[in-house]
């Protein structure tokens, strides 16, 4: 009996229960079912290929490619071989550095300098066609422009060493942007007067002054660019004189020549203390400042010193070294245009 009568009402609740439907709470709007409206696609991008549409759906066509710009593709090649020629050079360059053994840090550079062969000013120059091109029929021309309110002393010094050695056509001339130029510097390679036919010189050399920031000198107009600045000119034209140094004394000349310029010519008076100290050292080893013969770097750091003002208060080994400068006939007389 009680089995009969809660039966029903058992059998109703259990599909009341789990089995039942739930209420509905928010539509969905499915986005697999069919494919996306067009409307719905943005149109500021590029176009993708829609990966829900339908296998046998027709895809959109792709777009054009461009074309590759001649030029660009040319470009990449060279960079491409610039690169490839870098590698090579840097393993070259790596293959050479184990080759060469590395010397020791706390080396002696004076036992080098003194071993070191000096060829004196007196003896044959340098094969003059060989560092300035040979040109048939032509006399080749070294021109020079510099500044007269900052005369570039060394290279009138080096200008009377090399008349020394060679036959050299000097000329002076002066720029229409000078409105003046002392009359000793306009006669600073002393009375040019005519001599002999242009053919029978080994070298010209022609000083212009111009309103330039700093010297310029050309020995090919057409085809080279100027070198700038005193230091530089200077290196030049000591090298006529076919010098050899070895590595070493190479870079203590060049550093000396440097030092000259921009710490005793242009630098402050605290750098210039610093520089004479080192000079007297120097010097207080070897007659000159590196070795035991006149190079470009006495050269550059004497005008250097007698242009600013500072010989007199120069130590002892610095002033006895200028004193052997100025019994040399070339530093004497550019010492009359500074007078």
């Amino acid at each position: 009996m009680g089995g009969g009568v809660g039966g029903p009402v058992v059998a109703e609740r259990v599909r009341g229960g789990a089995g039942a439907a739930m209420p509905a709470m928010y539509k969905v709007r499915p986005l697999h079912s069919a494919g996306v409206l067009p409307g719905h696609l943005p149109t500021c991008m590029y176009p993708v290929p829609n990966l829900h549409r339908a296998a046998d759906t027709a895809t959109p066509p792709t777009p054009p490619q461009e074309e590759a710009d001649p030029s660009l593709q040319a470009l990449e090649s060279r960079q491409e071989e610039i690169l490839k020629r870098l590698y090579e050079l840097k393993s070259a360059v790596d293959g050479l550095s184990k080759m060469i053994q590395t010397p020791d840090a706390d080396f002696d550079v004076t036992n080098i300098i003194q071993t070191d062969e000096f060829s004196p000013l007196t003896t044959n120059g340098a094969d003059l066609d060989l560092m300035l091109g040979k040109d048939y029929g032509a006399l080749k021309d070294v021109v020079i422009n510099a500044n007269p309110s900052l005369p570039p002393l060394s290279l009138l010094v080096i200008h009377s060493l090399l008349c020394e050695r060679y036959k050299i056509l000097s000329a002076v001339h002066t720029h229409s942007s000078v409105k003046s130029v002392p009359e000793n510097l306009l006669k600073c390679f002393g009375e040019q007067t005519k001599k002999q036919p242009r053919h029978e010189y080994q070298l010209g050399f022609t000083l212009i002054w111009k309103d330039v920031p700093k010297p310029q000198m050309k020995f090919s107009v057409q085809t080279m660019c100027p070198i700038e600045g005193e230091g530089n000119i200077a290196r030049f034209l000591f090298s006529l004189f076919g010098q050899k140094y070895n590595a070493v004394t190479s870079t203590l000349i060049d550093s000396w020549v440097d030092t000259a310029i921009f710490q005793l010519k242009e630098g402050s008076s605290k750098e210039r203390g610093a520089v004479l100290r080192s000079m007297n050292a120097a010097l207080g080893k070897s007659s000159w400042l590196v070795g035991n013969e006149l190079t470009v770097a006495d050269v550059v750091a004497w005008c250097a010193l007698r242009q600013t003002g500072t010989a007199n208060t120069a130590p002892a080994n610095v002033q006895k070294w200028m004193k052997s400068c100025e019994n040399l006939a070339p530093f004497s007389s550019v010492m009359k245009l500074l007078k």
